[in-house]
């Protein structure tokens, strides 16, 4: 363990004394250059060309060594936010419980792909459980915030009988993790002024739950309404929802909404607001019900396509990186059979009489 440690020391270590080593080196060729050799200290025109020739030879050597280091670091920190982000969105599962599922994100920061969006699905005692979020803002601030939030759902979508109670131990963890956030912040602990002050923060948040019968409950914090995917895209609710998290406090009652069933061979998408809000060179907004609609013309629906369709024209849409955090997630119904809906069986009964 010992010549582990070591080892893996030494290349940092012999980074840091180039580092250091070769602007010294440079500045002492100058200095040497300029207090030594008999040349510099002419008067000459042609004395002076040389001597501003050796001099800007060390600047503009200063100057590359410089950026190549802010350059390193700057991929470095790319590499370790990547990392962070894939750690905490891992990547799910093709199928859980009978629905094939497919998740896309594309981030604001370029360069990085490390955003403020969150999701997962979850199989539990209680059904699919599904949370799909969003962080104010983007960045490392918006990733710290996120994993807090997606963390008490991995825990809660299997200790929590109710889909209320769920919902506020996810806003236990974010007021949390906002008065730590606070605290280290502050300036009696050395803390700077952040871009996105604790007191400012919020996440949007659906929780979702899909019963073995294909029968949907949501509760709704700030977030954007799911579409289904039947032939064509629809919105599965117009209900208005509760504030965001952190904005305000939950209400004591927490009203939960009926979607109806995910019948076999029927997908829902789910979606961060980046998408309905990336606009285009003329400031209009993401048609994201059309894209959904043109991605199922072809059936049956394919949760990949549909992702990949979307995006594509996202980016000839915008022709750019979206202002702001976009993730898609697909879950298409795959059980055999789902039972009969009471509508369904009356319609039947009526039929055969």
């Amino acid at each position: 363990m010992i010549g582990i440690r070591t080892g893996a020391a030494e290349p940092p270590r012999l980074r840091r004394v180039v580092s250091l080593g070769l602007p010294t080196m440079w500045g002492a060729a100058a200095v040497t250059y300029k207090f030594v050799c008999p040349l510099a200290r002419q008067d000459t025109l042609e004395a002076r060309i040389i001597t501003s020739a050796v001099f800007f030879a060390v600047g503009s050597g200063l100057v590359l060594h410089v950026r190549s280091t802010l350059l390193r670091e700057l991929r470095q920190l790319r590499e370790v936010a990547g990392a962070a982000q894939n750690a905490l969105l891992r990547p799910l599962p093709p199928r859980v419980d009978g629905l094939t599922v497919a998740a896309g994100r594309l981030s604001a920061s370029r360069g990085a792909s490390v955003g403020g969006d969150l999701y997962e699905v979850a199989a539990t005692e209680h059904g699919v459980r599904v949370v799909m979020g969003d962080v104010r803002g983007h960045g490392l601030t918006a990733l710290a915030t996120a994993a807090a939030v997606l963390g008490s759902f991995r825990d809660a979508a299997h200790e929590e009988a109710e889909l209320s109670h769920v919902m506020r131990k996810l806003e236990r963890a974010l007021d949390r993790h906002l008065r730590e956030r606070s605290r280290a912040e502050h300036p009696a602990y050395g803390g700077v002024v952040p871009d996105s002050p604790p007191a400012e923060e919020f996440v949007t948040v659906l929780l979702m739950e899909i019963g073995p019968d294909g029968g949907m409950t949501a509760l709704n914090c700030g977030h954007p309404w799911p579409h289904r995917l039947s032939g064509r895209a629809e919105p599965v609710s117009a209900r208005e929802p509760l504030p965001p998290l952190g904005s305000f406090p939950l209400p004591a009652e927490l009203p939960l909404t009926q979607l109806g069933p995910l019948l076999p061979g029927e997908a829902l998408v789910l979606h961060t607001d980046g998408m309905e809000d990336a606009r285009d060179a003329a400031g209009r907004f993401f048609p994201l019900q059309a894209a959904l609609t043109e991605a199922v013309r072809v059936t049956p629906v394919a949760p990949r396509v549909v992702i990949h369709s979307v995006y594509d024209r996202l980016r000839r849409h915008t022709g750019r990186l979206p202002s702001d955090d976009a993730a898609l997630l697909v879950l298409r119904n795959d059980r055999r059979r789902v039972p009969p809906q009471q509508g369904e069986t009356v319609r039947r009964e009526n039929t055969m009489t």
